[in-house]
């Protein structure tokens, strides 16, 4: 489904992030994206986004060589971005009312989008109900508390119907149990839809739990994908197990050691 080609990479220091730098996500693969502090996790889920720009290279997701933002792609961030002004019902029908307005132009939205009351209503209804906070769909974002704000938040990306989620650090801002818990939902999701997903996150055990592979950035350019099979994703209840501290101790040491390469 998702196609880096030899993707090159820089600001305007001139520091090269990426350089022919080139992976493949076969559809409803899940994984996650780790690496240490600046080494283009968020950078690399913006460029898939089509949110940055490639200084070479190119990302092709289904055929389509992406120049700009792609209305069949759901981003999920680490700061929920919810109006304050509105519910949560409303914080989570905004994309459907943006969709509307520009109508399927393809650029705000798929060209094939039909609009649909009452499909809308029951899609709204279907993920805060299969999230768990379709009893505080009246309330206010300041009501809530981060998880369920953050509940909200992929309630939003959901409702649109995405073919590829993207989320970066979705959970790193909450407490441990709340953390676990939207973990254990995501892990609950992709087994139910199947949906291509990449996650970023700094938490390794997160990577792990997430991510049927893990692709790891080192801190210098990246050139040459490390990406590890993992069949631990979906095992929270493995979190003590001696292979999950095992797999979380050896991605500790690929990450200390700044290797790169593929295994």
């Amino acid at each position: 489904m998702i196609d880096v080609k030899e993707l090159c990479f820089h600001y305007g220091d001139g520091v090269d992030l990426f350089s022919e730098f080139s992976f493949h996500v076969n559809q409803g693969e899940a994984w996650s994206i780790i690496g240490p502090s600046g080494c283009g996790k968020s950078t690399l889920l913006f460029l898939i986004a089509g949110l940055k720009k490639p200084t070479g290279g190119k990302v092709v997701i289904s055929g389509q060589h992406i120049t700009r933002a792609r209305p069949s792609t759901g981003l999920v961030l680490q700061d929920h971005g919810l109006l304050p002004w509105a519910t949560i019902e409303k914080n989570s029908r905004l994309g459907l009312e943006v969709r509307r307005f520009y109508g399927p132009d393809g650029k705000h939205s798929p060209a094939d989008t039909k609009f649909d009351e009452k499909d809308d209503d029951e899609r709204v209804n279907y993920w805060l109900n299969w999230l768990g906070i379709e009893n505080l769909k009246t309330m206010y974002p300041s009501q809530l508390s981060r998880g369920q704000r953050q509940r909200a938040a992929i309630a939003r990306t959901l409702v649109l119907k995405p073919d590829l989620l993207l989320m970066d650090e979705p959970f790193s801002a909450l407490d441990a149990p709340i953390r676990e818990e939207l973990q254990g939902v995501m892990n609950s999701f992709h087994l139910d839809t199947g949906l291509t997903s990449l996650t970023v996150t700094h938490d390794i055990e997160e990577a792990v739990v997430l991510g049927e592979k893990i692709l790891v950035l080192g801190d210098l350019c990246n050139s040459e994908p490390m990406i590890i099979d993992n069949h631990l994703s979906g095992k929270r209840d493995r979190r003590d197990s001696s292979e999950f501290i095992d797999c979380c101790r050896e991605l500790k040491d690929i990450l200390a050691s700044g290797r790169s390469g593929t295994i």
